[in-house]
């Protein structure tokens, strides 16, 4: 068996596989099932602002702990498929403020979805500071925050002392366990800070105020703050739902109902569907033989581009099926760049199948550029983009991917197998194009075709 076709019966075999886990993997409570955007799915979008303006530390650290926390919060509440995002503020994005983005799918209730993310406390230890007076003659007690925060806690634990200690005995003490990070700066602080209050604040009430009495190694505190077990208990719960490193507001909220999801989504997909016939449709019929094999290798390329969604997973939202369409075209442009090329090398009078390989590499070096230009550009409006623009530039960039795939290294396999060395009787038109009538394209046959010297 030739290379070429043994190579061909290897995409086919590939393909089909890759289609049966596309078409079987469809059933909604499938784990690679595609997952919805709230624009096409229904839900709520709670935006919050994160107030950065107290964290003395690395704040993009802060944040990404702020969004793991409201992230596993989300789901602790059995809310399906949350997706948590964070907006940075910067010159470079336009943004003046950091914001959080919470998307609900199925949550169509904004009082529901509010309470899905809970008053989750704030947790922050700080150091007593001097003394200031406030204008009456008396003074005030000053707090300054240490960088130690809830973003750092690892998990706390309900407790009942022993009577040693100050805390009396069966008294509830609330145990925090920091992370390593967490269990470093706590170290620092208090090896540096001995004999000092370092206050315990909850939401920004003190909640216990301990005199540090010696550096406090393995990344484990105590809280023996006056409250009962019931409270203790409650307090422990929320803590281990997150403690929030960063203070968070809600900004607005947005809604969007199942039934407009629906028609979004079918909308999309009616436009993805008609607009990959009428292109397979009209590269088929102005490119004959080559337009088939490149609807072919279109189809493979939807087969790669939803498996990516399904397995990375991607959530799909108008947007995404916009940029979806969108690398539909590149790919059969850079089909349309290659047949063009292999057209001049037929009519030029060389056989069909090395007019093939001319094409192709005469090709490539556009197709590379344009591929190239594009990957650029969707991790441009990825990296500065909002979420909405997210979606749009992750799945062009997959697709822009799976184009290069398809057009290049598919469509080449097929057109080497399918194509006769020999260009004569009924190939002649078949591997024409346009209005290119079979007399404008040179007979070749095996003594005709061009040798190795005429080619140089």
């Amino acid at each position: 068996m030739p290379r070429r076709i043994f190579f061909a019966l290897v995409v086919v075999i590939l393909a089909s596989l890759l289609g049966w886990f596309v078409l079987s993997s469809n059933a909604p409570k499938s784990r690679f099932a595609v997952k919805l955007g709230l624009d096409l799915a229904g839900g709520t979008e709670l935006i919050y602002k994160a107030d950065t303006s107290k964290i003395l530390g690395d704040k993009t650290s802060a944040l990404q702990s702020l969004r793991d926390v409201i992230d596993r919060r989300v789901n602790l509440f059995g809310v399906a498929e949350p997706l948590v995002q964070l907006e940075y503020a910067g010159a470079v994005s336009g943004q003046k403020e950091d914001r959080l983005l919470v998307d609900l799918p199925g949550v169509t209730n904004v009082k529901a979805a509010v309470d899905a993310i809970g008053q989750t406390p704030v947790l922050d230890f700080e150091l007593e500071g001097p003394p200031t007076s406030n204008g009456t003659g008396s003074s005030t007690i000053s707090f300054t925050p240490t960088g130690l925060t809830g973003g750092y806690l690892k998990n706390a634990q309900l407790q009942f002392s022993s009577g040693n200690g100050s805390a009396s005995v069966n008294a509830p003490i609330v145990v925090l366990n920091f992370n390593d990070a967490g269990a470093k700066l706590f170290e620092q602080i208090t090896s540096q800070n001995v004999g000092r209050t370092l206050a315990i604040f909850l939401d920004g009430q003190p909640i216990s105020e301990p005199v540090i009495q010696q550096a406090i190694p393995g990344g484990t505190a105590q809280i023996t703050g006056q409250f009962t077990p019931t409270q203790a208990r409650s307090l422990v719960q929320n803590l281990n739902f997150g403690a929030l490193p960063v203070p968070i507001a809600l900004e607005s909220s947005d809604t969007v109902g199942p039934t407009l999801g629906a028609q979004a989504f079918h909308a999309g997909l009616k436009a993805a569907v008609v607009g990959f016939i009428l292109v397979a449709l009209f590269m088929i019929l102005w490119y004959r033989v080559p337009g088939i094999i490149s609807a072919v290798a279109l189809i493979i390329y939807l087969f790669i581009t939803i498996a990516v969604i399904k397995v990375v997973p991607i959530t799909l939202t108008a947007s995404g099926i916009a940029g979806f369409i969108l690398s539909i075209g590149l790919a059969v442009d850079a089909n349309v760049l290659i047949f063009e090329r292999f057209k001049e090398e037929v009519r030029s009078g060389k056989g069909t199948r090395e007019s093939a390989k001319i094409g192709f590499g005469r090709a490539w070096p556009a197709i590379r550029d344009g591929h190239l230009t594009m990957l650029i550009s969707a991790s441009i409006l990825f990296w500065l983009g909002t979420s909405i623009v997210q979606g749009f530039a992750l799945v062009f960039g997959f697709g822009v991917i799976a184009s290069l795939i398809s057009a290049v290294g598919i469509s080449r396999v097929f057109l080497l197998a399918v194509l006769p060395e020999q260009t004569k009787g009924a190939w002649r038109f078949l591997v024409g194009s346009g209005f290119m009538q079979s007399k404008n394209i040179p007979e070749v046959t095996t003594e005709t075709a061009p040798t190795k010297a005429n080619k140089r």
